[in-house]
């Protein structure tokens, strides 16, 4: 009989073979805790990744912001009641022509030519004029003569009437040799009276003849500068005539120390300015700088068209840069700025301030990042505030986003 055969018949001295069986149930539990810790080591390290990747994505990735340039700004803007735009005109100014018609024949100016009161800047062909003028004081000459043969004359006929009145009283003459000898004195006398009136009339004429030769010398009425020639050598001027081919005026001159500013206030605001208002003015040509200025002059008229009134302002200093027909523009001010008002000051906007730390921040982009810098700040000017240590043309953030930090690459929004 074989062993299995033994056990099968449930012999009873067969040995126990279960102590033999591998139990299994302690390694199973140790494979669950391996699991369970390497369970836990992934997720701890999945959350420092993510953890890591969202402090990279927030600190590299790009995100749009507002932003605004640190610039120049004006405290005296702050006084500011109104602004208006006009241009620069000149109140004295005059198209220079002459009273005589004839042919330009020397024209001694150019455009921007200082000329002084009473030079001669042109001159119209004279020969003519002069010619009369020759003839009017050898006519003079003439007069002169005739004065000097009829004072003669009268010399002699004196000598001869008192001879008479002598021989007369002594009767050693006739009446009618005495009356004979005083009517030529009456006759003497009356021809030095002639003599004497035709030389006024001489000298009448040599004036009107000298006046028109100085006609056709075209003076300057003022010191001032040629803004314009309007003929050249050659051309026919004739100022009293439209004809074809002919100048009137030669040259346009203003004077300089004259300029005023034009500016079109409108209607509403008329009674917000008065004469003697303080004013601000800002020349398109020079960008850079601020004139001061006066209401010097309100017209008294509404233009229907552009429902406007026209104010004229004075310049309270001049500048050579000033040129007739510029661009301006006018602030009128509430009050008299001081000299420190005056000055410019670097300015941000107030949205693009904020605290930290008891102390005022912004941000700066610099090389396509926010760069987060602290400020010392001075006044408010309207919505903007000076700033002092950034320096002009900087790119602030305006209205920083609360997950906006420091380094962090940003980009323009787009208006």
């Amino acid at each position: 009989m074989t062993l299995p055969q033994a056990l099968s018949d449930g012999a009873p001295d067969a040995p126990d073979l279960s102590a033999l069986a591998i139990d299994r149930s302690a390694g199973s539990r140790r494979r669950r805790q391996f699991r369970r810790i390497l369970g836990r080591v992934i997720l701890v390290v999945l959350l420092v990744g993510i953890g890591g990747a969202t402090w990279l994505w927030r600190r590299h990735a790009q995100i749009v912001v507002e932003t605004a340039v640190v610039y120049s700004i004006y405290p005296s803007q702050a006084l500011t009641l109104l602004n208006a735009t006009g241009y620069v005109v000149a109140q004295r100014k005059a198209s220079v022509a002459s009273k005589a018609t004839g042919r330009l024949e020397w024209l001694g100016v150019l455009e921007g030519s200082k000329v002084h009161e009473g030079e001669i800047i042109a001159r119209i062909e004279s020969s003519d004029t002069a010619a009369v003028r020759d003839q009017a004081a050898a006519n003079v000459q003439v007069a002169e003569a005739n004065l000097a043969q009829g004072r003669a004359e009268l010399t002699q006929a004196e000598i001869a009437f008192r001879r008479s009145e002598a021989l007369g009283e002594k009767n050693i003459i006739s009446d009618s040799t005495r009356e004979s000898a005083e009517a030529r004195l009456a006759k003497a006398r009356a021809a030095f009276a002639g003599y004497g009136a035709a030389i006024a009339a001489a000298q009448a004429n040599l004036r009107a003849s000298e006046v028109a030769v100085g006609q056709t010398q075209i003076r300057a009425p003022f010191d001032g500068v040629v803004l314009t020639r309007h003929a050249n050598v050659g051309d026919t001027i004739t100022p009293f005539s439209q004809a074809i081919d002919t100048k009137g005026a030669v040259v346009t001159i203003a004077d300089m120390d004259s300029l005023e500013v034009e500016a079109d206030v409108a209607e509403s605001s008329y009674l917000s300015i008065h004469v003697g208002q303080p004013v601000e003015i800002q020349l398109d040509a020079i960008p850079g700088e601020r004139f001061e200025g006066v209401v010097s002059r309100m017209v008294p008229t509404v233009d229907r068209a552009k429902a406007s009134t026209l104010v004229k302002v004075r310049f309270l200093q001049r500048d050579p840069r000033m040129l007739p027909d510029m661009s301006a523009k006018v602030a009128f001010l509430e009050r008299e700025v001081s000299e420190l008002e005056r000055k410019p000051v670097l300015a941000v906007p107030m949205a693009a301030v904020f605290e930290l730390d008891g102390r005022q921040h912004l941000y700066v982009v610099e090389d396509g990042k926010a760069r987060l810098r602290s400020v010392d700040l001075g006044s408010k000017v309207g919505d903007q505030i000076e700033v002092r240590d950034v320096k002009a043309g900087t790119r602030v953030v305006v209205r920083p986003l609360d997950d906006l930090v420091d380094g962090r690459a940003v980009k323009q929004a787009t208006k």
